[in-house]
């Protein structure tokens, strides 16, 4: 039965995408398309059945190692049946969950949802609209039950700021923890996935009216091109929010409490320091 030796299951916006690509990349590992499945948290992805599910990884070579990388598995509590799911079918799979700096996932959580337009433009209306923002950098919330269930041993924490100071030393450790038969290499060449620094505000309806052959062709065709290029600025956030100083206060003292359960799950990791810089303040 096919099925995967390894998730990347989060979290969102800590450079998964990166892992990925790179794991791809490797001899001897395999990853699937699409690159997030959220078989296991999203309901109707689930509906198509465990048959559809291992049907992902049919094109592996014989001996690969294979994964998949979802970041919904560990988006408590707007995902509430993924372990369990996850559980039912998956008994020896290992477990790579990626974390950030928790401020910085936020913002660049808020403008991810900011430029699909599910969010408005004052930062500080969506926290208060969205305790997502908040909650998926909970990490030490979103990864307990992972390590209750499968035991400590079989989940890697590391970390997009780890990924950043020592790209090949922390592939290195990812490729041991897998039990990688080949030591993997780091591919400078692939640079980072899924960069946020440009964003750039969908339209009302742009799925429909922009985004299909027909109507590029058309507002290609008739619309000038220094006119789209204006209203392409106009749409595009251009500075990273700052977030006021009460909010930012508060967000802090949520995840400095975190910080101390993930420290009880994740003794002395380079993480803990690395991850919430305004902890030593």
């Amino acid at each position: 039965m096919a099925h995967p030796d390894f998730i990347i299951i989060g979290a969102m916006k800590c450079a998964t995408s990166t892992l990925q690509t790179q794991l791809a990349a490797q001899q001897g590992v395999f990853m699937t398309t699409p690159k997030e499945p959220n078989f296991f948290s999203d309901d109707a992805v689930y509906a198509h059945g465990i048959d559809w599910y291992q049907r992902l990884f049919d094109a592996a070579a014989p001996g690969d190692m294979t994964g998949e990388a979802s970041t919904h598995y560990t988006k408590l509590p707007t995902y509430p049946q993924t372990l369990s799911r996850m559980t039912d079918q998956l008994n020896e799979v290992k477990l790579i969950y990626m974390i950030r700096n928790p401020v910085a996932r936020a913002v660049s959580h808020y403008i991810h949802d900011w430029s699909q337009a599910r969010m408005g433009h004052d930062p500080v209306a969506a926290f208060e609209q969205h305790p997502d923002l908040v909650d998926y950098g909970r990490y030490a919330m979103q990864i307990t039950p992972f390590i209750e269930a499968y035991g400590p041993k079989r989940i890697l924490l590391t970390s997009l700021e780890q990924i950043k100071a020592a790209p090949q030393a922390e592939l290195t450790r990812i490729g041991a923890f897998l039990g990688l038969g080949t030591p993997p290499v780091w591919q400078a060449d692939l640079g980072a996935q899924n960069v946020s620094a440009e964003r750039v505000r969908r339209l009302p309806l742009q799925g429909v009216l922009l985004d299909n052959p027909v109507a590029a062709t058309l507002r290609r065709t008739l619309v000038p091109k220094a006119l789209r290029r204006r209203i392409r600025q106009m749409r595009t956030l251009k500075d990273r929010p700052e977030l006021p100083d009460e909010l930012r206060l508060r967000l802090q003292a949520v995840f400095a409490e975190d910080h101390a359960a993930l420290a009880g799950q994740f003794p002395d990791h380079p993480a803990l320091g690395l991850c919430y810089p305004f902890l030593s303040r």
